[in-house]
């Protein structure tokens, strides 16, 4: 069973424009120092209603997500971050349908034998205000350091950490 936890800080929103229905789009990538890992984020703010199309939209991310991983293009990007662990994590607004659970489930162990980790983050409802603010999570790089709208910050309410970004001193290099 995959992981899932509860972030309902509302530090994180989504970034604008981000989402499942966005296949080829990287939503939020951060290296998490405190847990010295580097977190890939896909977010998703509509309900678990949408059938086949959503769990298509949801596999055709996570295998974006893993082409990013695997097939170089994050060496090429952030060669200083290529002996971290990797995680990604599906942030979303609503718990995942039992299906997309157990398509998740199945996505998790085959990406346990990569060393990749894959984790369900339920966020809370995301009000139209709170998608359009950007923060650590889709806010604007810094420096460069690698921030491609991630950060790292809060930590542990159940297995990995929540993020918040922590000025151009944090993990992530945001100024917020």
């Amino acid at each position: 069973m995959v992981s899932l936890r509860e972030d309902l800080t509302g530090t994180n929103p989504p970034p604008a424009g981000a989402g499942l229905e966005r296949t080829g789009m990287l939503d939020a990538f951060a290296h998490d120092t405190r847990e010295d890992v580097l977190v890939l984020a896909m977010f998703e703010t509509r309900p678990w209603e949408f059938g086949e199309r959503q769990l298509f939209q949801l596999q055709e991310k996570l295998n974006a997500y893993v082409s990013f991983i695997l097939d170089g293009e994050m060496k090429e990007n952030f060669p200083h971050l290529l002996d971290k662990p990797v995680r990604i994590e599906l942030r979303t607004s609503y718990e995942p349908s039992e299906r997309a659970m157990g398509f998740l489930g199945r996505a998790r162990d085959q990406l346990a034998l990569q060393q990749i980790g894959l984790e369900v983050v339920v966020i809370g409802e995301v009000s139209g205000d709170q998608a359009s603010q950007g923060g650590c999570c889709g806010g604007a790089s810094s420096g460069s350091n690698g921030c491609c709208g991630g950060g790292s910050g809060d930590h542990h309410h159940d297995v990995t950490s929540s993020q918040e970004c922590q000025g151009t001193q944090g993990s992530c290099g945001c100024a917020h």
